[in-house]
C-alpha cells in the first residue's frame, strides 16, 4: 500500500508540474528528468543497490550512475543498466518524461511482460518518439510484435530483442513504422512463419539477425528489393525451418559481408552468382539439403576468410581455384560427397587457421603442400581414404588438432618438433595401416589430452615416455600390434581417465603404479598374454567404472580390497587361470557367468568346476580351553569331540543364519505393506481429482477473472465464443496424474492455421495462489529449454482453474508404447530407439540437474511423463511442477508423490534423509529396467508381488540376467544392454549417495555406447 500511494504521488507531481506550463523552464525539465528517473526506479527490484546514486533531492540526474545528458540541454538521453540484475516493474509512465531520451539499454537483466506497466501491452511500447536505441536483450519478455508502435512517429535506429521468448510473426507494418532502422535482432526467440518482405522498407538497415527462432517457408524472395537493401552488412537466418532454394537475387547486395543460413533446409544448387558479392568475408551454409558441386563463381570472393557447407549432400571434385581464395582462415566442407582429391593449391591458404574435410569420399596423398599453411591450428581429415604417408612437414607446424583417423595412410608417425610439442591437444591416426615404433617424442607433448593410435600395425613397444604427459585424458592404443610390457610410470600424470590397450601382445604383469591413475574411469587391458596376479593397488582407482581383464593369463585370487571400488559397473575378468572367492562388495557379487568363466577356480554358484582356494588351513583352538582355564567342569562322559566342534558351529552360524532370515522376512512384509498402501492412495488420488476436476469445471465466472499469457503463440486466441472450460470440455483426455490431467486441444494459429497442443488442467489443491507468484515459477520453467524436454507454450490463471499449454508429442508416452500398444498393429521398440530414449532421457534431466539455477528436482520420473516426438525422441513432461506447490514438505513428499509406484526413492519417505535430486535418479534406474525388460515395476499375482528392480537383481547374481530383457526385442548387443541393466541397478540403490549424478550417467551412456569417447555430446 506505501508502494502504491508513493506511486500516485509521484504521478500526480509529475502531472502537476508538466501543467504549470507548456514552455517549462529548464529546472521544471530538469525536474520532469529527475522524478522520471525516481518513478522508473520505484518499481524496480535492484538486489546490488546499483542505483543507490540515484537521489530525488538531487537538482539534477547528470551525476548519477549510468545515466548520460546532453552537455547544453542537461536533459537525460542515455540509460545503461545492462547485466544489473533488476527486474520489478517497468514504468513506462516515468519513461514518458524522459523527452529526449536517445538509449534504452536493459540487457541481461531480469525483466518480464508482467513486469511492465498495465498500459503495456508490449515491450516495445517503450519505444518513444525521440528513442533512437533500445535494447532489451538477454531478459524474460513474452508476448508478440505489435503491427504498429503506439507513437506515430519512429526514430529507432538500433533495436535489440534477441533471447527472450517473443512469440508469433514480425508483422509487416513493424518495418514500415520504423523506416530508419539500421541494427535489428530478434535472434533467440519464439517468432513464426514467414519473414515478412516489409525488410526492403528500412534502406539504412545494415544489421539483420533473426536467427535461432522457428521461421519456416522459403528464402525471403524481395524481388527488386534486394537492390534498396544496399547498406546491408549481416543478414543472419540461421537455425530456423526456412527451406526451399536460395533466391538469385541474392547477388544484388553487394555490400553484404557476412550471410549465415545454417541449421535450416534449404536445399538445391547454390546460386551461380553466389560469388558475386566481392565484400562477403563470412558464408556459412552447414547444416543444410544443398546438393550439386561448389559454384566457381566462389573463386571471386577475395575477402572470405569464413567458409563452412559442411552436414550437406554437396558432390563432385574439389576445385583447384581454393587455393585463390587466399584470405580463408576457416575451411569446412565435411560430411558431403566430394571425391577426388585434396587439391594442391590448399598449400596456398597461408592464413588458413581450421581444415575439415573429413566424412568424404577423397582419395590420394595427403599434399606435402599444406606445411606451407603456417597458421594452421586445426586439421581433420578423418573418414576418407587418403594413402600414403604422414607428410613430416605437418608436425612442424603449431597444430592444436590433428585427426587422419579411418584412411588408409601408411608409413611412419613422424616425431615432429617443438612447436608442435607445446601446443598439440589431440592426435588421431587410429584406423590406418601405420607401421614402425610409436616415437618417444610423443611424451614431449606437454598439453596433449588425447592420443589415438588404435587399429594400426606399429609392431611397437609403448614407450615409457609416455608417462610423462601431464594433460592426458585418453590414451587408446587398441590392436596396434604392440609387445614388450606395460610401463610401470604410465600414469605419473594422474589425469588419465581412458586407457585401453586391448588386442595387442603385452606381456608381463600389471604394474603396481596402475593405481597412481586415480582419475582412470575406463581401463581395459583384455586380449593380451598378461601374467601375474591382479595387483591390489587398483582398489585406489575410486573413480573406476569399467575394468576389462578377459582373455590374459593372469593368476592368483582377485583382490578382497577391489570390492571397495563403489563406482564399478561392469568388470569382465573371464578366460584367465584366477582362483579363489569374488570380491565382497560392489559389483563383483553381482557378476554374470560371461564375466567369469574360463578360469581355473573361481568361487561362484554360476561356475562349474572345482573351486581353488590358496590359503593356509584355519589354526584350530580347543573349544574347552577357556572353559578348563576358568575351572570349569570336564566333558560329559559319551560326548564326543565331533558333538562338540558341531555345537559350537550351530551357537554362531546358525544364530547368523536365522537372524539373516527374520531380517529378510521382516523387509519383505514392509514392503510389501508400503506398496499396498500406496496402491489404495493412488485409488485415492484418481479419485479426488476425478472430483476436484469436475468441479472446477462447472464453476462459470472463471473467465471474467482469468489470465492468459502465451509465450509461443503465433495469434492471440480467441476467447470470445467459448471459455477456457468449454475448450477442456471439448478435448480429448489423454492422461491424468498427481498434478492433474491432460487434454488434447486444436488451437487457432492465424491465417487459418491450426496447431495440436496439450493442455494440462493443474489439481488447484495446495497450488500456488497469487497469480503473481504462479507467472514467476511457470515462467523459470518456461526459460528451461532442451531438446529432450517439453517446452512450455504459456499458461491460464485464474482463481479456481490453472493450466499449462506445452507442445504436442505425436507419438504419445513411453508408458502407451510400452505396455498399451496394439501387439499386431505397432511394432516393439528396438534396442536402437530404447537406447536412444535412455540417453535422452538421461541428458533432458541432466540439464535440470547441472544447468539450471537453483536445479529444477523433477520428483516424478517414470514412463508416462516421458514423451516421444515423430523420430521418438524423449521429451520429459511435467518437470518442475513441483515448484507451483505451496509447501512441499516430507508430508506432501510422503504421501502425494507415492502415487507413482514402483519409481519412488525409499529417501521420498523417510523423515530423517535428505530430499534431493538424487530422487530422479532412482527413478531414472527404474525407467530403464522397465524399458529394456518390457515388465511394469511392481506386479502383482495371485499370492505374490513382484519389484522388478529386485528380480533383475537377483537374476544378475544367478547369472541368467539376459533372461530379463524384453523377449520383443530379438536382436540387441549383449556388451551394451549388459552395461545399461547394472547402471539400472546402480541408479536404484538403496543409499542415495551411492547413485551416480545425472552427468555421470550421461557420460557413462556414452562411454556404454562407444567405448572411447572421442568428442562427448553435452547434456
Amino acid at each position: 500500500m506505501t508502494m502504491h500511494f508513493l506511486e500516485l504521488f509521484l504521478f500526480s507531481l509529475l502531472i502537476s508540474l508538466s501543467t504549470i506550463t507548456a514552455n517549462s523552464s529548464p529546472n521544471l525539465q530538469l525536474n520532469d528528468d529527475v522524478l522520471g528517473l525516481i518513478v522508473f526506479k520505484s518499481h524496480l527490484h535492484d538486489p546490488y543497490s546499483n542505483l543507490q546514486s540515484w537521489n530525488e533531492d538531487d537538482d539534477s540526474p547528470c551525476s548519477w550512475e549510468f545515466i548520460q545528458c546532453n552537455p547544453s540541454t542537461k536533459r537525460v538521453t542515455h540509460i545503461t543498466l545492462d547485466n544489473l540484475s533488476l527486474s520489478g516493474k517497468i514504468a513506462t509512465k516515468g519513461l514518458q518524461k524522459l523527452t529526449s531520451l536517445k538509449t534504452l539499454s536493459l540487457s541481461n537483466n531480469n525483466f518480464t511482460l508482467t513486469t511492465l506497466s498495465p498500459e503495456s501491452s508490449s515491450a516495445l511500447s517503450l519505444i518513444t518518439p525521440s528513442l533512437e536505441k533500445l535494447n532489451l536483450s538477454r531478459n524474460g519478455f513474452t508476448g508478440e510484435i505489435p503491427t504498429s508502435l503506439p507513437n506515430a512517429t519512429c526514430s529507432l535506429k538500433f533495436l535489440d530483442v534477441s533471447w527472450n521468448s517473443f512469440s508469433g510473426q514480425i508483422p509487416d507494418g513493424f518495418f514500415e513504422s520504423c523506416s530508419s532502422l539500421r541494427f535489428v535482432s530478434f535472434a533467440g526467440n519464439s517468432l513464426q512463419g514467414s519473414i515478412p518482405r516489409s525488410i526492403t522498407l528500412s534502406p539504412s538497415l545494415s544489421y539483420l539477425n533473426l536467427s535461432s527462432n522457428r521461421f519456416s517457408g522459403d528464402f525471403p524472395d524481395f524481388a527488386n528489393g534486394y537492390v534498396s537493401l544496399t547498406r546491408l552488412r549481416v543478414l543472419d537466418l540461421s537455425h530456423n525451418a526456412l527451406s526451399g532454394f536460395i533466391p538469385k537475387g541474392i547477388s544484388l547486395i553487394h555490400n553484404l559481408k557476412e550471410l549465415k543460413l545454417q541449421g535450416n533446409r534449404f536445399s538445391g544448387n547454390l546460386p551461380v552468382g553466389t560469388g558475386l558479392c566481392p565484400h562477403l568475408s563470412k558464408l556459412d551454409l552447414s547444416d543444410n539439403l544443398f546438393t550439386g558441386s561448389i559454384p566457381d563463381s566462389l573463386h571471386l570472393l577475395n575477402s572470405l576468410t569464413f567458409l563452412s557447407l559442411s552436414n550437406n549432400m554437396f558432390t563432385g571434385d574439389l576445385p583447384n581455384w581454393i587455393g585463390n581464395i587466399s584470405s580463408l582462415e576457416y575451411l569446412d566442407l565435411s560430411r558431403n560427397g566430394f571425391t577426388g582429391v585434396l587439391p594442391l593449391s590448399i598449400g596456398d591458404l597461408k592464413s588458413l587457421n581450421y581444415l575439415s574435410v573429413a566424412d568424404n569420399k577423397l582419395i590420394g596423398s595427403i599434399p606435402i603442400s599444406l606445411m606451407y599453411s603456417t597458421e594452421l591450428s586445426v586439421i581433420r581429415l578423418r573418414g576418407n581414404a587418403f594413402n600414403g604417408s604422414i607428410p613430416e612437414g605437418l608436425f612442424d607446424l603449431g597444430l592444436n588438432e590433428v585427426d587422419f583417423s579411418g584412411n588408409e595412410l601408411s608409413g611412419f608417425i613422424p616425431s615432429g618438433s617443438s612447436k608442435i610439442f607445446e601446443s598439440l591437444r589431440v592426435l588421431d591416426l587410429s584406423r590406418n595401416k601405420l607401421s614402425g615404433d610409436i616415437p618417444a617424442e610423443l611424451g614431449l607433448f606437454s598439453k596433449l589430452t588425447y592420443l589415438n593410435l588404435s587399429w594400426n600395425g606399429l609392431h611397437s613397444r609403448i614407450p615409457p615416455e609416455l608417462g610423462y604427459f601431464q594433460n592426458l585424458t585418453v590414451l587408446d592404443l587398441r590392436n596396434a600390434a604392440l609387445f614388450g610390457s606395460i610401463p610401470g610410470d604410465i600414469c605419473d600424470s594422474g589425469s588419465l581417465g581412458i586407457l585401453q590397450l586391448d588386442g595387442n601382445s603385452l606381456t608381463g604383469p600389471i604394474p603396481q603404479d596402475i593405481g597412481n591413475c586415480s582419475s582412470l574411469y575406463l581401463l581395459s587391458l583384455s586380449y593380451n598374454s598378461l601374467t601375474s596376479s591382479i595387483p591390489q593397488s587398483i582398489s585406489k582407482l575410486n573413480k573406476l567404472k569399467i575394468l576389462k581383464l578377459e582373455s590374459n593369463q593372469l593368476s592368483g585370487e582377485i583382490p578382497q580390497e577391489l570390492g571397495k571400488l563403489e563406482n564399478l559397473l561392469a568388470v569382465n575378468i573371464s578366460y584367465n587361470r584366477l582362483t579363489g572367492r569374488l570380491p565382497v562388495g560392489s559389483i563383483f557379487q553381482t557378476l554374470d557367468q560371461s564375466s567369469l568363466e574360463g578360469n581355473l577356480g573361481i568361487c561362484s554358484p554360476l561356475l562349474k568346476g572345482p573351486c581353488k582356494m590358496n590359503v593356509p588351513k584355519p589354526l584350530v583352538l580347543d573349544p574347552h580351553a577357556y572353559d578348563n582355564q576358568m575351572g570349569g567342569g570336564q566333558k560329559p562322559q559319551g560326548e564326543s569331540e565331533n558333538f562338540s566342534h558341531h555345537s559350537k558351529f550351530l551357537s554362531v552360524s546358525a544364530i547368523v543364519a536365522i537372524s539373516a532370515a527374520v531380517v529378510i522376512i521382516v523387509g519383505v512384509v514392509v514392503i510389501s505393506l508400503v506398496n499396498v498402501s500406496a496402491r489404495r492412495r493412488l485409488m485415492f488420488m484418481d479419485n479426488a481429482l476425478e472430483s476436484m476436476c469436475s468441479s472446477s469445471t462447472r464453476s462459470g465466472s472463471i473467465l471474467a477473472t482469468g489470465k492468459l499469457v502465451l509465450f509461443d503463440k503465433k495469434a492471440p486466441l480467441d476467447w470470445t465464443s467459448s471459455s477456457p472450460e468449454s475448450l477442456l470440455g471439448k478435448a480429448a483426455e489423454i492422461s491424468g496424474g498427481i498434478f492433474g490431467t491432460v487434454y488434447r486441444a486444436t488451437l487457432g494459429e492465424g491465417g487459418g492455421r491450426k496447431a495440436v497442443v496439450a493442455i494440462k488442467k493443474l489439481v488447484t489443491s495446495n497450488i500456488i495462489q497469487y497469480p503473481e507468484d504462479f507467472d514467476r515459477e511457470v515462467r523459470i520453467l518456461g526459460k528451461a529449454r532442451h531438446p529432450n524436454l517439453v517446452p512450455l507454450k504459456g499458461y491460464y490463471w485464474a482463481p479456481q482453474l490453472q493450466f499449462l499449454v506445452s507442445d504436442f508429442a505425436p507419438n504419445g508416452s513411453l508408458q502407451a508404447r510400452l505396455h498399451e500398444r496394439p501387439k499386431y498393429s505397432t511394432p516393439p521398440l528396438s534396442w536402437p530407439t530404447r537406447f536412444k530414449i535412455v540417453l535422452g532421457t538421461a541428458k533432458g534431466l541432466a540439464y535440470l540437474h547441472h544447468s539450471c539455477r537453483p536445479p529444477i528436482i523433477h520428483y516424478n520420473i517414470k514412463p508416462s511423463n516421458i514423451l516421444l516426438d515423430e523420430n521418438f525422441n524423449p521429451k520429459i513432461s511435467d518437470f518442475g511442477l513441483a515448484r507451483l506447490i505451496k509447501k512441499l514438505d516430507k508430508h506432501v513428499m510422503s504421501s502425494r508423490f507415492q502415487s507413482a509406484l514402483g519409481y519412488v526413492a525409499p529417501e521420498l519417505a523417510c523423515q530423517s534423509l535428505r530430499v534431493n535430486e538424487k530422487c530422479d535418479i532412482y527413478g531414472f534406474g527404474v525407467l530403464i529396467l522397465e524399458l529394456l525388460t518390457g515388465r511394469r515395476p511392481v506386479e502383482y499375482g495371485e499370492d505374490n508381488m513382484v519389484i522388478l528392480s529386485d528380480h533383475v537383481r537377483v537374476t544378475l547374481e544367478h547369472g541368467n540376467v539376459l533372461e530379463c530383457v524384453d523377449p520383443e526385442m530379438n536382436e540387441y548387443p549383449e556388451e551394451e544392454v549388459l552395461p545399461v541393466l547394472k547402471l539400472a541397478l546402480v541408479c536404484t540403490s538403496q543409499i542415495p549417495s551411492s547413485r551416480p549424478s545425472m552427468a555421470e550417467v550421461v557420460q557413462i551412456l556414452q562411454v556404454i555406447k562407444t567405448p572411447v569417447p572421442q568428442r562427448m555430446d553435452p547434456f
